[in-house]
């Protein structure tokens, strides 16, 4: 069974910095994309960074130049690096793994991590 364990979320002020951790255990195969999403209080989850197998970045405009995302093969565990936080960056932040095996697409899900940005 595969899991997803986020941690690195906390409370920061205006312009500081936090990293996130995703951590996947168990058989996970075809790994396709890795990423991060986040869903503030009443507002739908949206797609904040990607980052594919061959590579390849993708970030939602208003965190570009602040966020990167990254990982490490060997442990399969997905990074976001925040730089420059601003409130509007406060959410509940999800990582995903998305994966394609045999024709038949897989999605996971961490179980979410706070991040608030308040002076």
């Amino acid at each position: 069974q595969v899991q997803l364990v986020e941690s690195g979320g906390g409370s920061v002020q205006p312009g500081g910095s936090l990293r996130l951790s995703c951590a996947a255990s168990g058989s996970i195969f075809s790994i396709v994309s890795m990423g991060w999403y986040r869903q503030a209080p009443g507002k739908q989850r949206e797609l904040v960074a990607t980052l594919t197998n061959s590579g390849s970045t993708g970030y939602v405009d208003s965190v570009k130049g602040r966020f990167t995302i990254s990982r490490d093969n060997a442990k399969i565990t997905v990074y976001l690096q925040m730089n420059n936080l601003k409130p509007e960056d406060t959410a509940v932040y999800y990582c995903n793994i998305f994966t394609l095996r045999v024709g038949a697409p897989s999605n996971y899900w961490g179980q979410g991590t706070q991040v608030t940005v308040s002076s």
